[in-house]
């Protein structure tokens, strides 16, 4: 799992703390992921060194945050979730896409025949797509839909999912996606445009 601020930072700042795994891309490049880890360094850098009065506006593409998550990321993402992809749609929203292991999350309980989570075996599509909602150094995710295998689930099995693959020693009980989330490195606002997001600090 990504530390908390690089968690964040890369799924949190286009899909809102990690909800949603999103749409395909075309070709992806190491270049692509170096050019984001790069913009990653300098927010990180500006986040601890922001003086009074000043300012930093970075842009980050789709393409740039998938290239990353594809080359450099591989093993800080949760086992269990496999190519994900994210998506600026536009005008605040956001959507994303992954294989999701469901056999992991199932077996973790005694599911009942009215739970859906207990008729879902193997790895699965997992889509979903939300508003995210920035302002004043705070963030939080409305979701809007989220399907698996084309199926429209719940927004509760998306949230035991989300849950489960978000765990961490500090959060044993994962990630609540209504939950407000405080933005890191002293970012106050994320502006989601249709192929890009931008981090103002």
């Amino acid at each position: 799992m990504l530390p908390r601020t690089g968690f964040t930072l890369i799924l949190t700042a286009l899909v809102a703390s990690g909800v949603a795994f999103v749409a395909g891309q075309g070709r992806l490049s190491r270049e692509d992921a170096d050019r984001f880890q790069g913009k990653l360094t300098r927010i990180m850098a500006a986040g601890n060194t922001a003086r009074a009065g000043a300012h930093q506006s970075t842009p980050i593409t789709d393409t740039e945050v998938n290239a990353y998550l594809r080359y450099l990321a591989t093993n800080q993402i949760p086992s269990g979730i496999v190519e994900p992809t994210l998506t600026a749609v536009g005008d605040g929203r956001v959507s994303g896409r992954a294989t999701v292991d469901l056999d992991a999350v199932r077996k973790q309980k005694q599911r009942s025949w009215l739970d859906p989570l207990g008729y879902l075996t193997g790895s699965l599509p997992l889509s979903a797509s939300g508003l995210l909602i920035t302002k004043d150094g705070v963030g939080r995710f409305q979701l809007e839909s989220a399907e698996i295998s084309g199926v429209t689930i719940p927004k509760s099995v998306l949230q035991e999912l989300l849950s489960y693959y978000s765990r961490t020693p500090e959060r044993p009980a994962g990630i609540n996606m209504d939950d407000p989330f405080e933005l890191p490195a002293r970012i106050r606002e994320i502006q989601v445009g249709r192929g890009q997001a931008t981090v103002v600090q």
